[in-house]
């Protein structure tokens, strides 16, 4: 048997992006919790500092980045702060990015379509982009996970944002076959409606959703950041290119009510 039941990560060198709130912030906790060591990069870097403040240790373990996504030159910075502090990369874990309020179809502009498009896909091309010198020369297992959504595989609207969630799944089979030869796994995982901030300033927050879910509940981070933490380890070393979708059943069908 050659099943090792210990810390999935023990060693691991972790990026994730987003990492400050919600979904990202969950799966530095979780990495964490398994023996990485993590930077925890986004835009707000006063709370990813406060992440990183809690995860506790002696202060060299995990690392703080400052990174918009949406500029490459950030990007690149982001990468090479967290090598020079990990000493490499094994695992890039891709969850910036976000909704962009747009009205109907006919009404939406090429404007919000370029700001979907830079946030939700060409965020995580330039994240993997600049990461991937780094985890080619990984020797733990080397892989890439990014977050989609389940806009990307059934019609429920925000059609910029759902475009560019299914820019994902198609960007994660195509690297899969081009980078399986070097050992590099590339997968995504897909969510449903996941109680975060997002919901916050809506009414009836995201238990509105509840109908459209036979679990009787919405996500919460941590369900994402299980799935995340699984495609990354070696329990799923013969897994690359799915979008695994955690939604509580939503693309099963629902109820009728």
């Amino acid at each position: 048997m050659s099943y090792d039941p210990g810390p999935r990560f023990l060693g691991s060198l972790v990026l994730v992006t987003g990492a400050a709130h919600g979904i990202g912030r969950a799966c530095v906790e979780w990495f964490a919790a398994e023996g990485a060591r993590v930077v925890v990069a986004d835009l707000d870097i006063e709370t990813a500092r406060e992440v990183v403040e809690a995860l506790g240790g002696s202060g060299q373990e995990h690392l703080a980045v400052e990174v918009d996504v949406t500029e490459d030159g950030s990007v690149r910075a982001c990468v090479e702060a967290a090598s020079d502090h990990l000493g490499g990369i094994d695992v890039l874990v891709n969850v910036a990015g976000g909704g962009i309020p747009n009205k109907d179809f006919e009404s939406t502009g090429d404007d919000m379509w370029a700001r979907a498009m830079e946030l939700n896909l060409m965020g995580t091309v330039r994240s993997i982009r600049a990461s991937l010198p780094h985890l080619r020369r990984s020797t733990r297992h080397p892989a890439i996970v990014s977050v989609s959504s389940v806009n990307a595989l059934v019609a429920l609207g925000g059609e910029p944002y759902s475009a560019a969630k299914l820019g994902l799944v198609s960007l994660t089979r195509g690297l899969a076959v081009e980078l399986g030869p070097a050992g590099i796994r590339v997968n995504a995982v897909a969510p449903g409606t996941i109680r975060s901030r997002v919901w916050d300033n809506q009414e009836g927050g995201a238990d509105r959703m509840l109908p459209l879910y036979p679990l009787g509940r919405v996500g919460e981070p941590d369900d994402i950041a299980g799935a995340v933490t699984f495609l990354a380890s070696r329990d799923a070393s013969w897994i690359t290119g799915h979008t695994l979708p955690v939604d509580g059943g939503l693309l099963t069908g629902h109820r009728q009510v």
